[in-house]
């Protein structure tokens, strides 16, 4: 509570600097331009072709940058976005009688202030995860109960180290860490060798690295898991961890539908089924974009996708080297498998279990209670190893009944529904969160922030704080959306 005097100067402060830009791109934007939607031969280079902002990428970013826009008198602008939904890595799956349970991104917690503000504008309400009562650890044919307090169970003495660690390192830029250099050719796996960790700790760091990193300790780099920690106040418990922490809090309604109420106010301003192929001429006034849908030109352009996903783009004139091999370099091959499955009532909790499961070689790497704010339907989600879990819908469902009725008794073996949701065959996402290798920060960091040309660069992995969270991702269309603003107004 008490930093929310200062979080609120701050937001004033950009509110006041997007009313101060917005008497500068008014006078572009109250032109009533047509959006530059020609067909795909055609290359008219009329005026009114052109607007003022084209974005790519109709996720939290994109449409927090749109959103930025209009907000400030803009009307010049259009989304474009490749899928036939908006939400990116967030998504909402029915689970009927108005209730849902999400299959991508869904958390918020403590320090998250940009997508909780957003979420209060929305009129979007939240609710606590829910974590009473035992978690139950499954390992072989063993079984334990065992109350962690909210926690996933890692070292304490181990996770106060890494807080004071990621103290050197600043979240929106690992690579100019004073330690960089020594951190980055460690992975986290390297330096919890040197720790003494006890062997019934080790599957708790396991599972919190894949969990938040999207990798095995051995794969996931040290500086940028200490990045990661910085965001978190530089606090280990506020990052991987359940109560009080980035994984603490879920919205009425599912994650998704921030997306979907913005969507809403920006109407015919976004574009579905619209991937962009080709992006031209980004070094000059105008830039064209090449769509499925036609022709966009536009005088600046916000790019709100994942790095990786920027290789499907053909950029001509190509990209400057740094930041061509920056994307060329970037993990894109850590997806997640999530599952969801409903039951008649959250029976779990009548047992004093809390629906948490923790499970050493097996396919839950852990599962948690889903169920909606006020328990009238039970629903379990879990993140799923795709190696010891067939892609078979019916053999999933039922391999997993069998497990959960292990931890909680033979109820869990009649779900009322079972939902299985794996990212790898999106090819919108690629990949859920970034596994940032050794090496890749001191080698490619500098070339993440900088414009190139008229293109400017959003998404979650570009924020200066929370990258890889849906808080990061708001913070990024906040920041892009001030720089196509400013670059019109210096115009």
């Amino acid at each position: 509570m008490s930093k929310k005097p200062s979080v609120e100067a701050g937001l004033d402060s950009r509110r006041r600097q997007l009313l101060k830009l917005a008497g500068a791109t008014a006078a572009v934007g109250g032109l009533g331009l047509k959006v530059g939607l020609a067909s795909a031969g055609e290359d008219s280079g009329q005026a009114s072709d052109v607007i003022d902002v084209a974005i790519i990428g109709g996720g939290l970013a994109g449409l927090t940058a749109a959103r930025d826009l209009q907000l400030a008198g803009n009307q010049s602008f259009v989304v474009l976005e490749a899928r036939d939904r908006v939400g990116g890595r967030t998504l909402n799956y029915e689970v009927g009688d108005g209730n849902v349970s999400e299959v991508g991104g869904q958390w918020i917690g403590p320090g998250q202030t940009a997508v909780e503000d957003l979420a209060r504008q929305l009129e979007v309400g939240t609710f606590p995860q829910f974590h009473e009562g035992r978690t139950v650890i499954l390992g072989g044919d063993g079984r334990l109960e065992i109350d962690l307090e909210g926690t996933f169970g890692t070292d304490m003495n181990v996770a106060n180290k890494l807080s004071e660690m990621s103290r050197d390192v600043p979240s929106g830029a690992p690579w100019r860490s004073a330690k960089a250099v020594e951190w980055d050719k460690l992975s986290v796996g390297d330096w919890l060798a040197t720790q003494n960790i006890k062997p019934e700790d080790r599957s708790g760091w396991d599972a919190a690295l894949t969990l938040t990193g999207g990798a095995s300790p051995a794969k996931m780099g040290l500086l940028h898991y200490l990045s990661m920690i910085n965001s978190a106040s530089c606090d280990y418990e506020k990052l991987d961890s359940i109560k009080d922490s980035a994984q603490g809090t879920r919205f009425v309604g599912g994650s998704q539908i921030l997306s979907t109420k913005m969507a809403e106010q920006l109407a015919d301003k976004v574009r579905l089924q619209c991937p962009v192929r080709k992006i031209s001429g980004w070094d000059g006034e105008v830039v064209t974009l090449h769509t499925d849908q036609g022709l966009v030109r536009a005088r600046k352009v916000i790019v709100a996708i994942h790095p990786a996903l920027c290789n499907q783009v053909q950029f001509e004139p190509a990209l400057p080297a740094a930041r061509a091999a920056l994307q060329r370099a970037w993990p894109a091959h850590s997806p997640a498998r999530k599952i969801a499955m409903v039951y008649r009532r959250p029976f779990w909790r009548e047992k004093g279990l809390n629906g948490h499961i923790f499970q050493s070689n097996g396919p839950i790497i852990w599962a948690w209670d889903n169920s909606p704010p006020t328990g009238e339907i039970g629903i379990i989600n879990a993140f799923i190893s795709n190696a010891n879990l067939p892609s078979d819908h019916a053999t999933a469902k039922r391999t997993l009944a069998e497990l959960f009725a292990r931890a909680w008794g033979d109820e869990a073996l009649e779900p009322v529904a079972f939902h299985d949701h794996d990212w790898r065959y999106d090819p919108w996402s690629i990949t859920c969160v970034s596994a940032i290798p050794p090496g890749f920060w001191t080698t490619h960091g500098e070339a993440l922030h900088p414009p190139c040309g008229s293109l400017f660069w959003s998404g979650t992995e570009t924020a200066d704080i929370w990258a890889g969270y849906m808080d990061g991702a708001v913070r990024s269309g906040h920041k892009s959306a001030l720089q196509v603003l400013n670059a019109l107004r210096q115009e």
